[in-house]
């Protein structure tokens, strides 16, 4: 392959990955090209290209996804490149093609390379001659679902059903009991086909307590490939990578080396070129070929924090035909690094997908600790038609402990209000004891279950009262406006000067305080709290009882956000429309998000139980099981399958027989 200069990128992607790709290609002198669809025409990869083109709706199969809209807009803006970042047409065999076909360098691996990792089955076969170990399981194409059942019982249950065109923990299924096979099976089946359009599986025996330990290959046209070290991706939520680390804390050096020798001769294999990732199922001292990802991985930073290579730059290079810059004798890991994903997410509602608007942002200052790769800014949408995650927030020092340390500690200064994220769930992670001794298995979330979204008291109570302060400090402020619709203007009778209390009326948190020469004295359930302070520009500064408090806050007509440490809380006033305990009985078969409606579970006119599944919708590119909140008649069916729903719409109606025979 000759060597050329690349000179004009397009960025085949969105969000953090597009930014963080287009800093790099600006470093390099690349002109960078935005591809956008009608949800993010003012997001920030648009505002930071130097370029962008419209390509289509929302929904990515008519934007992203469409490989057609993509060329035209290189041919018409003359890239000669293409980016494809992760997600989306990055493992997509054809699209790399067609890229080969339009004269367009494609940066990532061959079209071959893909197809031939695209394809889990395909790729056990390959990795079996390339001497890789392998978990036992089925990975022909044989998928008669009764077939498919004789071949778990051979392996074993647990078995693992896993999409064979998929990632990301979609289209996969454990599966405990032989009696469950089935259902699963025809779920996977349902989450591979919207996600990848294919619906082949393969079954592998379920590794119990293993940890998940990925190697970072890299190589060229000219037969050279090294790995730059690996990373443990271990913490896991229903297969999705939290938290990330590099390297892999306890292994061994002759444990690290034969890992990476192993994932060079996987990438070899193939004839790989570019940036790619071999994952590991690692027990004990045994690891076991999963899958290689043919593209930049969402956690590539962490390898980069550590080996000071900057990997898209390495990508860029090596799709303009140059030769690896570095041998294997050449790359030495310095200090530890980690990475949190963060998300927008409800962790106290089974980590349900937010959307809205980022009405309040606060993030540490990048420096050579920590680093943010994000697209967001305030202001911004967040999207209900894309993965939710907001930001990565990646730190790096000397050792694990020093380096765990800072990610408390950056994670306690990433605030941000309009909707609930993970922050105070990562948070609560990067304190439990058993990460601090090591990297766990990819179990442990799962085994920790509510623990991990639990609430400090302590830093509850201290965010009520912060919310107080900042709620009575907002008075003269709001009484200034004289309007006496806003919820502020409730309080009658209220004198600054005068000793009687002031109600507060957030709901579901009875508040009161007295005025006084400092502050104010605020009675609360737990006790009566002197708490004075300043509130500037969205940063209070309060002291409660004489100790100091500092967070951020943002107050709307009707709330009031506190962001103290790394707890986000919202506060309510009491006139803000909400929904009653005895109304809420309905929300287990109201939409908890906006989705798609997948399918009916149970024919209407059907009697149905307490807890049964009812329909299932699909959002985000993950499904959600709705249940019947108590026994009754299945009424009726409120959308029909393919149907698109609202957040909070009534999906179906489950007649209470049980009041009826009462009355």
């Amino acid at each position: 392959m000759n060597t050329v200069q690349l000179q004009k990128i397009l960025i085949a992607n969105r969000g953090e990955i597009a930014c963080r790709i287009m800093r790099t290609a600006k470093q390099m002198g690349l002109t960078t090209v935005a591809v956008y669809s009608d949800a993010d025409k003012n997001a920030q990869h648009v505002k930071m290209a130097d370029e962008a083109y419209h390509i289509g709706a929302a929904p990515s199969k008519d934007s992203y996804l469409v490989a057609d809209k993509i060329l035209q807009v290189a041919k018409v803006s003359g890239a000669d490149c293409i980016h494809p970042g992760y997600g989306f047409l990055s493992e997509n065999s054809e699209f790399a093609k067609a890229c080969e076909a339009h004269n367009i360098a494609f940066i990532g691996p061959p079209a071959t390379s893909i197809e031939a990792m695209g394809s889990k089955t395909r790729a056990k076969e390959i990795m079996a001659a390339a001497n890789v170990p392998l978990v036992p399981g089925y990975y022909g194409d044989k998928q008669d679902p009764a077939f498919l059942q004789s071949e778990a019982k051979k392996i074993g249950y647990p078995v693992l059903i896993k999409a064979a065109f998929g990632g990301g923990g979609k289209g996969m299924r454990v599966v405990e009991k032989p009696k469950d096979f089935i259902t699963a099976l025809e779920g996977a089946q349902r989450e591979a086909i919207a996600g990848f359009g294919n619906d082949l599986v393969l079954l592998e025996r379920y590794v119990n307590q293993p940890r998940h330990v990925e190697v970072q290959v890299f190589a060229d046209n000219h037969g050279n490939c090294v790995y730059l070290g690996d990373r443990d991706c271990s913490l896991q939520r229903r297969h999705q990578k939290v938290i990330e680390e590099a390297p892999a804390p306890g292994l061994s050096d002759a444990l690290r080396k034969e890992m990476g020798e192993a994932a060079v001769r996987c990438a070899l294999a193939i004839n790989y070129r570019g940036a790619g990732t071999v994952e590991f199922l690692l027990c004990g001292n045994e690891f076991f070929f999963m899958e290689m990802n043919t593209r930049l991985q969402v956690e590539h930073p962490v390898t980069e924090m550590v080996t000071g290579v900057d990997l898209v730059n390495w990508q860029i290079n090596i799709a303009g035909g140059q030769t690896l810059p570095l041998k294997q004798s050449d790359i030495q890991l310095q200090g530890h690094s980690f990475e949190a994903r963060i998300y927008a997410e409800d962790p106290a509602n089974d980590f349900i997908p937010c959307s809205g608007t980022i009405e309040a942002l606060h993030v540490p200052v990048n420096s050579e600790f920590v680093r943010i790769d994000t697209g967001i800014a305030q202001g911004d949408e967040i999207s209900p038609y894309y993965d939710p995650m907001i930001a990565k927030l990646i730190v790096h020092d000397d050792n694990r402990e020093q380096a765990l340390s800072r990610l408390q500690q950056a994670l306690e200064q990433f605030h941000l209000a309009g909707f609930s994220t993970n922050i105070g769930f990562l948070h609560n992670l990067a304190c439990h004891k058993s990460f601090k001794q090591g990297a766990p298995s990819t179990h442990f979330i799962a085994e920790q279950g509510d623990s991990l979204a639990t609430v400090d008291e302590s830093l509850l109570l201290s965010s009520q009262l912060i919310a107080a302060f900042a709620y009575l400090e907002s008075l003269n402020t709001h009484q200034a406006q004289n309007n006496s619709a806003s919820p502020w203007q409730q309080l009658s009778g209220f004198t600054l000067n005068a000793p009687q209390a002031i109600k507060i009326p957030f709901v579901d948190l009875p508040l009161s305080a007295i005025k006084t020469a400092q502050g104010y004295n605020v009675t609360h359930s737990a006790g009566v709290y002197r708490v004075q302070g300043t509130l500037n520009n969205g940063v209070c500064n309060v002291f409660i009882n004489g100790e100091k408090h500092s967070a951020h806050v943002n107050i709307t007509d009707n709330e009031i956000t506190v962001m103290n440490k790394a707890l986000q809380t919202k506060f309510e006033c009491v006139d803000k429309h909400y929904i009653s305990s005895h109304e809420s009985d309905a929300l287990p078969l109201a939409a908890p998000l906006n989705g798609t409606v997948v399918k009916h579970l149970i024919e209407v006119g059907s009697t149905i139980t307490k807890g049964d599944a009812v329909v299932i919708i699909e959002a985000m590119k993950m499904e959600y099981t709705l249940n019947a909140p108590h026994d009754g008649i299945l009424q009726s069916y409120c959308f029909g399958e393919g149907e698109l729903v609202s957040h909070g719409a009534l999906l179906a109606i489950v007649e209470d027989t049980t009041v009826q025979e009462g009355a």
